[in-house]
């Protein structure tokens, strides 16, 4: 890695400065977002690698380049571990991201103009669910569901009521935003009953599953997409994993119908992410995740704020700060001042643009990777309900982001 920075010093210093002020940013800040985390330096060592040059469209071991001998082995390794690590049938470890996992896999299983369900963007869904900026909303007819104004949990008796008034071929759980387990089997019997697909996107919670602290959607499911970032702690790309019916199906709707080479360089680094979601280190990991989002949650409501759901059972919080006040823009701007970085959102039943939303999102996978446990989460949900209370006042937030570097300086940032 010295070896590569100094070159990259060498021939472009206006990227290597871009790149070293971001690994300031990092380790100065604190990391919130409910989707990002950090990779292991072996994670970066091997997306870094020379399996960046060789291309290798097709599967291990029918190939359509020569040379793919070494390639095999590597997406081979990945492709088993992630059967392993997650019971299933079948893996195909190519997609790019999430977005391309969910496109293949709608695409092996329905037709454009087919009806499909997800859950509703503004109630915490994600864009590839059927958002109609997104090619979900484009190429299929939407049913969205959504979740009960009283708790802001998903609504699984509305649900089954719209699946057997609709008749959709396929039904999406997993979202982007809800900080609540699913109810699998019970979606898995609301598509028996119609028989539909059922697919779930466990993009958000795949390290939590891995780790054993939260419910594996694979056994009931015919299809499961998720990223390999965010709870996963791997690099940034996609993976489905099926059952062995529809393997085939799935491979090809992944090549070539929705992308040509596969990016082995990533892949090699999904494998090593998968084999180090197999320790037990990780699954102690895993715990500690969901044990900081319960102690920052009480935290912030303590602080006066509000919780969608009044809590979380998971990795991530929603935070109406509207009953403050205060926008999602404006609140994400002011922790971002402070160092405390985090994601506007719309929250369920939202009366602002997303652009602004009533929400922020908060997370606690990357600084729990740090090693932060919970009296940090206490102090930084101090931080967050002070701040969020009074957006405008600088006075403040120009006191609490050295105290922010000084917390974050105990606690690295893993091959930054």
């Amino acid at each position: 890695m010295i070896e590569s920075a100094s070159a990259l010093r060498q021939e472009d210093p206006e990227i290597f400065g871009i790149i070293e002020r971001e690994k300031v940013r990092m380790r100065e800040g604190i990391e919130l977002i409910a989707s990002e985390n950090y990779t292991s330096a072996a994670v970066l060592e091997a997306v870094g690698s020379i399996l960046t040059d060789k291309y290798a469209e097709g599967l291990p071991s029918r190939r359509y380049y020569g040379g793919c001998e070494f390639i095999d082995q590597s997406e081979q390794l990945a492709i088993e571990r992630a059967k392993q690590l997650f019971g299933a049938p079948h893996a195909n470890v190519q997609p790019h991201s999430g977005a391309q996992a969910n496109y293949a896999a709608y695409m092996a299983v329905v037709q454009p103009g087919d009806t499909i369900m997800g859950l509703s963007l503004d109630q915490g869904g994600h864009l590839t669910h059927g958002s109609r900026v997104n090619f979900s909303g484009k190429l299929f007819n939407i049913v969205s569901y959504g979740v009960r104004r009283d708790d802001q949990r998903i609504d699984y008796d509305e649900m089954a009521r719209l699946a057997d008034e609709h008749r959709p071929k396929m039904i999406i759980a997993g979202a982007s935003a809800y900080p609540r387990l699913w109810e699998f089997d019970r979606i898995r019997q609301i598509c028996d009953g119609i028989g539909a697909i059922m697919l779930t996107d466990m993009a958000h919670f795949a390290g939590l599953v891995a780790a054993g602290v939260h419910p594996s959607p694979v056994p009931a499911s015919d299809i499961t997409t998720t990223t390999t970032h965010k709870t996963l702690r791997g690099p940034r790309g996609g993976m489905i994993l099926c059952k062995e019916e529809l393997g085939r199906k799935v491979d090809s709707a992944v090549f070539p119908n929705a992308q040509g080479g596969p990016l082995e360089h990533v892949i090699a680094g999904k494998a090593v992410c998968l084999r180090e979601a197999m320790q037990p280190s990780f699954k102690e990991y895993g715990a500690r995740v969901v044990e900081n989002a319960r102690v920052l949650g009480e935290t912030l409501l303590a602080g006066g704020l509000k919780l969608v759901s009044g809590g979380t059972d998971n990795h991530l919080l929603l935070c109406d700060v509207s009953a403050v006040g205060v926008t999602g823009k404006a609140a994400e701007a002011a922790l971002d001042r402070a160092g405390i970085t985090v994601n506007k959102n719309a929250i369920p039943f939202d009366q602002q643009p997303p652009a602004v939303a009533s929400g922020i999102r908060i997370g606690t996978p990357a600084a729990t990777t740090r090693g932060m446990g919970p009296d940090q989460m206490r102090q930084i949900g101090e931080w967050i309900a002070e701040i969020v209370r009074r957006p405008d006042d600088e006075a403040l937030t120009a006191r609490i982001r050295p105290e922010v570097q000084r917390l974050c300086a105990g606690y690295p940032v893993p091959g930054c």
